[in-house]
Protein backbone atom coordinates (compact mmCIF):
# COMPACT_ATOMS: atom_id res chain seq x y z
CA UNK A 1 0.00 0.00 0.00
CA UNK A 2 1.44 3.37 -0.96
CA UNK A 3 1.72 6.19 1.60
CA UNK A 4 -0.77 8.31 -0.31
CA UNK A 5 -3.41 5.57 -0.22
CA UNK A 6 -3.29 5.19 3.59
CA UNK A 7 -2.33 8.74 4.52
CA UNK A 8 -3.70 12.17 3.80
CA UNK A 9 -5.75 11.08 0.78
CA UNK A 10 -8.06 8.93 2.93
CA UNK A 11 -9.01 5.30 2.40
CA UNK A 12 -9.51 2.31 4.64
CA UNK A 13 -5.89 2.32 5.84
CA UNK A 14 -6.09 5.95 6.87
CA UNK A 15 -9.24 5.23 8.88
CA UNK A 16 -7.36 2.57 10.79
CA UNK A 17 -4.52 4.99 11.54
CA UNK A 18 -7.01 7.55 12.84
CA UNK A 19 -8.63 4.92 15.06
CA UNK A 20 -5.21 4.02 16.46
CA UNK A 21 -4.50 7.68 17.14
CA UNK A 22 -7.84 8.08 18.90
CA UNK A 23 -7.34 4.99 21.07
CA UNK A 24 -3.78 5.98 21.98
CA UNK A 25 -4.86 9.53 22.80
CA UNK A 26 -7.51 8.17 25.16
CA UNK A 27 -5.09 5.75 26.83
CA UNK A 28 -2.43 8.42 27.31
CA UNK A 29 -4.89 10.91 28.78
CA UNK A 30 -6.43 8.33 31.12
CA UNK A 31 -3.03 7.13 32.36
CA UNK A 32 -1.79 10.66 32.97
CA UNK A 33 -4.97 11.42 34.91
CA UNK A 34 -4.44 8.38 37.14
CA UNK A 35 -0.80 9.37 37.61
CA UNK A 36 -1.82 12.88 38.61
CA UNK A 37 -4.38 11.55 41.10
CA UNK A 38 -1.85 9.15 42.65
CA UNK A 39 0.67 11.94 43.12
CA UNK A 40 -2.01 14.23 44.49
CA UNK A 41 -3.79 11.87 46.87
CA UNK A 42 -1.27 9.05 47.34
CA UNK A 43 1.89 11.11 47.79
CA UNK A 44 0.32 14.47 48.71
CA UNK A 45 3.03 16.01 46.53
CA UNK A 46 1.97 19.37 45.12
CA UNK A 47 5.15 19.79 43.07
CA UNK A 48 4.92 16.45 41.23
CA UNK A 49 1.14 16.76 40.90
CA UNK A 50 1.64 20.06 39.10
CA UNK A 51 4.13 18.48 36.71
CA UNK A 52 1.70 15.66 35.95
CA UNK A 53 -1.11 18.15 35.36
CA UNK A 54 1.10 20.12 32.96
CA UNK A 55 1.84 16.93 31.00
CA UNK A 56 -1.86 16.12 30.72
CA UNK A 57 -2.75 19.64 29.60
CA UNK A 58 0.12 19.76 27.09
CA UNK A 59 -1.06 16.45 25.62
CA UNK A 60 -4.58 17.86 25.26
CA UNK A 61 -3.18 20.96 23.57
CA UNK A 62 -1.27 18.92 20.97
CA UNK A 63 -4.29 16.72 20.31
CA UNK A 64 -6.45 19.82 19.89
CA UNK A 65 -4.30 21.21 17.10
CA UNK A 66 -2.90 20.10 13.75
CA UNK A 67 -6.21 18.63 12.64
CA UNK A 68 -6.06 15.81 15.20
CA UNK A 69 -9.55 16.56 16.49
CA UNK A 70 -10.91 14.63 13.51
CA UNK A 71 -9.70 11.40 15.15
CA UNK A 72 -12.98 11.27 17.09
CA UNK A 73 -15.03 10.82 13.92
CA UNK A 74 -13.09 7.63 13.14
CA UNK A 75 -13.87 6.11 16.56
CA UNK A 76 -15.53 2.69 16.36
CA UNK A 77 -15.76 1.07 19.78
CA UNK A 78 -18.06 -1.74 18.66
CA UNK A 79 -15.78 -2.59 15.74
CA UNK A 80 -12.58 -2.64 17.83
CA UNK A 81 -11.23 -6.19 17.86
CA UNK A 82 -9.14 -5.38 20.93
CA UNK A 83 -12.08 -4.58 23.21
CA UNK A 84 -12.35 -7.23 25.90
CA UNK A 85 -8.85 -8.63 25.40
CA UNK A 86 -7.03 -9.12 28.70
CA UNK A 87 -3.30 -9.55 29.18
CA UNK A 88 -2.16 -12.87 30.63
CA UNK A 89 -0.36 -10.99 33.41
CA UNK A 90 -0.81 -7.56 34.97
CA UNK A 91 1.66 -5.24 36.61
CA UNK A 92 1.23 -5.36 40.40
CA UNK A 93 -0.74 -2.67 42.22
CA UNK A 94 0.65 -3.02 45.72
CA UNK A 95 1.16 0.65 46.52
CA UNK A 96 1.90 4.13 45.24
CA UNK A 97 5.12 3.17 43.45
CA UNK A 98 3.35 0.33 41.61
CA UNK A 99 0.52 2.63 40.53
CA UNK A 100 3.03 5.18 39.26
CA UNK A 101 5.01 2.55 37.34
CA UNK A 102 1.95 0.91 35.76
CA UNK A 103 0.34 4.14 34.59
CA UNK A 104 3.58 5.74 33.45
CA UNK A 105 4.20 2.64 31.30
CA UNK A 106 0.68 2.83 29.87
CA UNK A 107 1.06 6.52 29.06
CA UNK A 108 4.54 6.11 27.56
CA UNK A 109 3.42 3.29 25.27
CA UNK A 110 0.41 5.30 24.12
CA UNK A 111 2.59 8.35 23.47
CA UNK A 112 4.95 6.25 21.39
CA UNK A 113 2.02 4.97 19.35
CA UNK A 114 0.84 8.56 18.85
CA UNK A 115 4.32 9.55 17.74
CA UNK A 116 4.43 6.80 15.12
CA UNK A 117 0.84 7.01 13.85
CA UNK A 118 0.62 10.78 13.56
CA UNK A 119 3.67 10.67 11.29
CA UNK A 120 1.31 9.20 8.67
CA UNK A 121 -1.45 11.83 8.85
CA UNK A 122 0.07 14.88 10.61
CA UNK A 123 3.83 14.75 10.37
CA UNK A 124 4.32 18.04 12.22
CA UNK A 125 3.17 16.49 15.52
CA UNK A 126 5.40 13.45 16.34
CA UNK A 127 8.12 15.59 17.93
CA UNK A 128 5.60 17.05 20.38
CA UNK A 129 4.53 13.57 21.53
CA UNK A 130 8.16 12.53 21.86
CA UNK A 131 8.92 15.55 24.07
CA UNK A 132 5.98 14.75 26.36
CA UNK A 133 7.12 11.11 26.59
CA UNK A 134 10.61 12.08 27.73
CA UNK A 135 9.19 14.46 30.33
CA UNK A 136 7.06 11.57 31.55
CA UNK A 137 10.12 9.36 32.02
CA UNK A 138 11.68 12.00 34.27
CA UNK A 139 8.46 12.45 36.24
CA UNK A 140 8.13 8.70 36.72
CA UNK A 141 11.62 8.47 38.20
CA UNK A 142 11.00 11.33 40.61
CA UNK A 143 7.65 9.88 41.71
CA UNK A 144 8.94 6.33 42.22
CA UNK A 145 11.97 7.61 44.12
CA UNK A 146 9.74 9.74 46.36
CA UNK A 147 7.37 6.86 47.07
CA UNK A 148 10.19 4.46 47.88
CA UNK A 149 12.11 7.01 49.95
CA UNK A 150 9.06 7.79 52.07
CA UNK A 151 8.73 4.12 52.86
CA UNK A 152 12.44 3.59 53.49
CA UNK A 153 12.80 6.68 55.69
CA UNK A 154 9.33 6.50 57.21
CA UNK A 155 10.59 6.05 60.78
CA UNK A 156 13.67 8.27 60.42
CA UNK A 157 13.16 11.68 62.01
CA UNK A 158 16.67 12.35 63.29
CA UNK A 159 19.99 12.27 61.47
CA UNK A 160 23.14 12.92 63.48
CA UNK A 161 26.19 14.30 61.68
CA UNK A 162 29.38 12.90 63.18
CA UNK A 163 32.92 14.09 62.47
CA UNK A 164 36.04 11.95 62.82
CA UNK A 165 36.53 12.95 66.47
CA UNK A 166 40.01 13.18 68.03
CA UNK A 167 40.93 9.59 67.23
CA UNK A 168 39.46 6.28 66.15
CA UNK A 169 38.64 5.20 69.70
CA UNK A 170 36.66 8.40 70.42
CA UNK A 171 34.80 7.99 67.13
CA UNK A 172 33.90 4.40 67.96
CA UNK A 173 32.65 5.36 71.44
CA UNK A 174 30.48 8.12 70.00
CA UNK A 175 28.95 5.89 67.35
CA UNK A 176 28.32 3.01 69.74
CA UNK A 177 26.65 5.24 72.31
CA UNK A 178 24.37 6.92 69.76
CA UNK A 179 23.33 3.68 68.08
CA UNK A 180 22.46 2.19 71.46
CA UNK A 181 19.97 5.00 72.24
CA UNK A 182 18.19 4.56 68.91
CA UNK A 183 19.57 7.16 66.51
CA UNK A 184 18.11 5.95 63.19
CA UNK A 185 20.44 7.70 60.73
CA UNK A 186 23.99 9.03 60.65
CA UNK A 187 26.01 11.15 58.29
CA UNK A 188 29.80 11.03 58.51
CA UNK A 189 31.00 14.53 57.68
CA UNK A 190 34.60 15.61 58.10
CA UNK A 191 36.28 17.59 55.35
CA UNK A 192 39.55 17.84 57.30
CA UNK A 193 40.36 14.11 57.37
CA UNK A 194 42.69 12.56 54.80
CA UNK A 195 40.78 10.16 52.59
CA UNK A 196 42.39 6.99 54.03
CA UNK A 197 41.40 8.06 57.55
CA UNK A 198 37.89 8.98 56.42
CA UNK A 199 37.55 5.53 54.84
CA UNK A 200 38.55 3.91 58.12
CA UNK A 201 36.01 5.99 60.07
CA UNK A 202 33.20 5.15 57.66
CA UNK A 203 34.06 1.45 57.74
CA UNK A 204 34.01 1.55 61.53
CA UNK A 205 30.65 3.32 61.54
CA UNK A 206 29.18 0.86 59.05
CA UNK A 207 30.30 -2.10 61.14
CA UNK A 208 28.62 -0.59 64.19
CA UNK A 209 25.29 0.30 62.57
CA UNK A 210 25.06 -3.01 60.76
CA UNK A 211 25.78 -4.94 63.94
CA UNK A 212 22.81 -3.16 65.55
CA UNK A 213 20.63 -3.13 62.46
CA UNK A 214 17.02 -4.20 62.84
CA UNK A 215 14.87 -3.75 59.76
CA UNK A 216 15.92 -0.82 57.59
CA UNK A 217 18.11 1.02 60.09
CA UNK A 218 20.22 2.52 61.44
CA UNK A 219 21.43 4.02 58.18
CA UNK A 220 24.78 5.62 57.43
CA UNK A 221 25.56 8.05 54.61
CA UNK A 222 28.75 9.88 53.72
CA UNK A 223 28.85 13.63 53.21
CA UNK A 224 30.45 15.01 50.04
CA UNK A 225 32.80 12.09 49.28
CA UNK A 226 30.66 10.08 46.88
CA UNK A 227 33.70 7.98 45.96
CA UNK A 228 34.16 6.90 49.57
CA UNK A 229 30.47 6.09 49.96
CA UNK A 230 30.56 3.89 46.87
CA UNK A 231 33.88 2.23 47.70
CA UNK A 232 32.82 1.04 51.16
CA UNK A 233 29.17 0.27 50.25
CA UNK A 234 27.71 2.88 52.58
CA UNK A 235 23.93 3.29 52.75
CA UNK A 236 24.19 6.48 50.74
CA UNK A 237 25.88 9.77 49.98
CA UNK A 238 24.87 13.35 50.71
CA UNK A 239 25.83 16.17 48.36
CA UNK A 240 25.42 19.92 48.23
CA UNK A 241 25.34 22.54 45.51
CA UNK A 242 29.14 22.54 45.19
CA UNK A 243 29.48 18.75 45.17
CA UNK A 244 28.82 16.14 42.52
CA UNK A 245 25.31 16.63 41.07
CA UNK A 246 22.58 14.21 42.10
CA UNK A 247 22.36 12.55 38.69
CA UNK A 248 26.11 11.87 38.60
CA UNK A 249 26.11 10.79 42.24
CA UNK A 250 23.51 8.18 41.34
CA UNK A 251 25.76 6.89 38.56
CA UNK A 252 28.58 6.42 41.07
CA UNK A 253 26.71 4.83 43.98
CA UNK A 254 24.22 2.84 41.91
CA UNK A 255 20.44 2.46 42.19
CA UNK A 256 20.22 1.12 45.75
CA UNK A 257 21.97 3.61 48.09
CA UNK A 258 20.34 6.81 49.25
CA UNK A 259 21.27 10.09 47.62
CA UNK A 260 20.62 13.19 49.71
CA UNK A 261 20.82 16.77 48.51
CA UNK A 262 21.10 20.03 50.44
CA UNK A 263 18.79 22.78 49.16
CA UNK A 264 18.97 26.43 50.17
CA UNK A 265 15.88 27.63 48.28
CA UNK A 266 12.68 26.28 46.74
CA UNK A 267 14.11 26.06 43.23
CA UNK A 268 17.02 23.92 44.43
CA UNK A 269 14.59 21.66 46.31
CA UNK A 270 12.37 21.20 43.27
CA UNK A 271 15.36 20.51 41.05
CA UNK A 272 16.68 17.89 43.48
CA UNK A 273 13.33 16.08 43.34
CA UNK A 274 13.39 15.97 39.54
CA UNK A 275 17.03 14.86 39.56
CA UNK A 276 16.09 11.82 41.64
CA UNK A 277 17.27 12.69 45.17
CA UNK A 278 15.95 10.38 47.91
CA UNK A 279 15.81 13.04 50.60
CA UNK A 280 16.51 16.72 51.16
CA UNK A 281 18.39 18.72 53.74
CA UNK A 282 16.93 22.24 53.82
CA UNK A 283 18.31 25.27 55.59
CA UNK A 284 20.35 26.61 57.23
CA UNK A 285 17.55 27.20 59.68
CA UNK A 286 19.53 28.87 62.48
CA UNK A 287 23.10 30.01 63.17
CA UNK A 288 25.28 26.91 63.40
CA UNK A 289 28.17 26.07 65.70
CA UNK A 290 29.80 23.79 63.11
CA UNK A 291 29.33 25.66 59.83
CA UNK A 292 29.03 29.35 58.98
CA UNK A 293 26.41 30.69 56.59
CA UNK A 294 25.91 34.17 55.20
CA UNK A 295 22.13 34.01 55.65
CA UNK A 296 19.56 31.75 57.23
CA UNK A 297 16.65 30.17 55.41
CA UNK A 298 13.45 32.20 55.81
CA UNK A 299 10.54 30.40 57.49
CA UNK A 300 8.49 30.66 54.30
CA UNK A 301 11.04 28.52 52.45
CA UNK A 302 10.77 25.78 55.07
CA UNK A 303 6.97 26.00 55.10
CA UNK A 304 6.75 25.86 51.29
CA UNK A 305 9.01 22.82 50.93
CA UNK A 306 7.27 20.89 53.70
CA UNK A 307 3.85 21.63 52.19
CA UNK A 308 4.73 21.14 48.52
CA UNK A 309 7.25 18.27 48.41
CA UNK A 310 6.63 14.75 49.68
CA UNK A 311 10.30 13.72 49.64
CA UNK A 312 11.64 13.13 53.17
CA UNK A 313 13.07 16.48 54.25
CA UNK A 314 15.45 17.26 57.12
CA UNK A 315 15.86 20.74 58.57
CA UNK A 316 19.56 21.53 58.96
CA UNK A 317 21.73 24.22 60.50
CA UNK A 318 21.71 25.16 64.17
CA UNK A 319 18.85 22.83 65.12
CA UNK A 320 18.54 22.36 68.89
CA UNK A 321 16.01 20.81 71.22
CA UNK A 322 14.36 24.13 72.09
CA UNK A 323 13.97 25.03 68.41
CA UNK A 324 12.02 21.91 67.49
CA UNK A 325 8.53 23.35 68.22
CA UNK A 326 9.11 26.24 65.81
CA UNK A 327 10.22 23.84 63.07
CA UNK A 328 7.29 21.50 63.62
CA UNK A 329 4.93 24.49 63.37
CA UNK A 330 6.36 25.05 59.87
CA UNK A 331 5.56 21.46 58.89
CA UNK A 332 9.03 20.02 59.51
CA UNK A 333 9.11 16.55 61.10
CA UNK A 334 12.76 15.58 60.46
CA UNK A 335 15.97 17.25 61.57
CA UNK A 336 19.70 16.74 61.02
CA UNK A 337 21.95 17.87 63.87
CA UNK A 338 25.65 17.91 64.67
CA UNK A 339 26.82 19.95 67.66
CA UNK A 340 23.45 19.65 69.45
CA UNK A 341 24.42 16.02 70.00
CA UNK A 342 28.16 15.56 69.42
CA UNK A 343 29.17 18.60 71.54
CA UNK A 344 26.63 17.99 74.28
CA UNK A 345 27.78 17.09 77.77
CA UNK A 346 25.90 13.79 77.38
CA UNK A 347 25.56 13.01 73.63
CA UNK A 348 23.38 9.88 74.03
CA UNK A 349 20.99 11.72 76.33
CA UNK A 350 20.86 14.70 73.94
CA UNK A 351 20.06 12.40 71.02
CA UNK A 352 17.37 10.56 72.98
CA UNK A 353 15.76 13.86 74.01
CA UNK A 354 15.61 14.95 70.36
CA UNK A 355 14.04 11.64 69.30
CA UNK A 356 11.46 11.71 72.10
CA UNK A 357 10.55 15.37 71.58
CA UNK A 358 10.16 14.96 67.83
CA UNK A 359 7.95 11.95 68.41
CA UNK A 360 5.77 13.86 70.84
CA UNK A 361 5.49 16.99 68.68
CA UNK A 362 4.70 15.12 65.45
CA UNK A 363 2.39 12.45 66.87
CA UNK A 364 -1.16 12.54 65.44
CA UNK A 365 -3.47 14.40 67.75
CA UNK A 366 -6.10 12.14 69.32
CA UNK A 367 -9.68 12.96 68.46
CA UNK A 368 -11.72 14.66 71.16
CA UNK A 369 -14.65 12.46 72.31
Amino acid sequence: MERGESGRTGGYGAAGVWRAIDASANRAGEALRVLEDVLRFGLDDEHLTGLAKNLRHDLAAVLGHHGLRSRITARDVHGDVGVGLEAATRLPRGGVADLVTANAARAAQALRSLQECTAVVADDTPAAFEAIRYRLYTLERAAVVAANARERLGGVHLCVLVDGRDDAAAFTRMMESLVEVGVPMFQVRDKSLPVPVLVDRVRTALAIVRRHRSGPGPLLVVNDRVDVAAAVNADGAHVGADDLPVVLTRRVVGPGPLVGRTAHDVDEARAAVIDGADYLGIGPCFPSATKSFAVQAPPEFLRTVSAEIALPTFAIGGVTLDRLPALVDLGISRVAVASAVTRAADPPRAARDLIDTLGRLTAPKSATP
